[in-house]
């Protein structure tokens, strides 16, 4: 069993209340991740001991296993995988490498209008019209739980939208398993 030193936990409160919420800490929110990193093991037992699976992804992130049972949390979810679909999609047709467009590639407002006038069928579903719909109803929340970071032109992708790229492949490979 692990011993928790309560004192070593100095980011406690704050690291609590970004997961439960279910923000996804990042190495770019460094001194929280450096504090989870360091004492994973504590942290892990902690969270385990009130219930929660704290996971750690290789690609740069933690974040607190938690089911989407909640109908606005799925209505959310579907946002982020859409929006996050619609954006591979995007660059891939500009031919640019995907990924790393998602990555380095500033979502402003002008994008974002061109992304929802697009794939206007889609977004109309979740009841998003406009570029100015999907900065607040998307990319606002996308920030607020830590898959992407507001900066002055807009917002760029962070790390933990690896979870819904994970989830959209997984989808694709179902298709092509139907497929076959």
């Amino acid at each position: 069993m692990t011993q928790i030193n309560l004192a070593e936990l100095t980011e406690l409160q704050t690291i609590n209340k970004k997961l439960v919420s279910g923000y996804h800490i990042s190495e770019q929110d460094v001194q929280l991740w450096q504090q989870l990193d360091h004492y994973h093991e504590q942290y892990t037992a902690l969270f385990e001991a009130l219930g929660h699976q704290l996971i750690k992804d290789g690609r740069g992130f933690y974040y607190l296993e938690i089911e989407d049972s909640t109908p606005n949390m799925g209505k959310i979810s579907r946002a982020f995988a859409l929006t996050t679909y619609v954006l591979v999609e995007h660059f891939a047709n500009q031919g640019k490498d995907p990924l790393r467009a998602l990555f380095e590639h500033v979502c402003d407002l002008e994008l974002m209008q061109t992304l929802v006038q697009n794939n206007k069928h889609l977004f109309d579903q979740l009841e998003i019209f406009s570029g100015s719909d999907l900065r607040k109803d998307v990319f606002m929340r996308m920030n607020r739980f830590g898959l992407a970071k507001e900066v002055e032109q807009g917002f760029v992708v962070q790390s933990p939208i690896y979870r819904y790229l994970d989830a959209l492949m997984e989808i694709n490979h179902i298709d092509e398993e139907e497929q076959q």
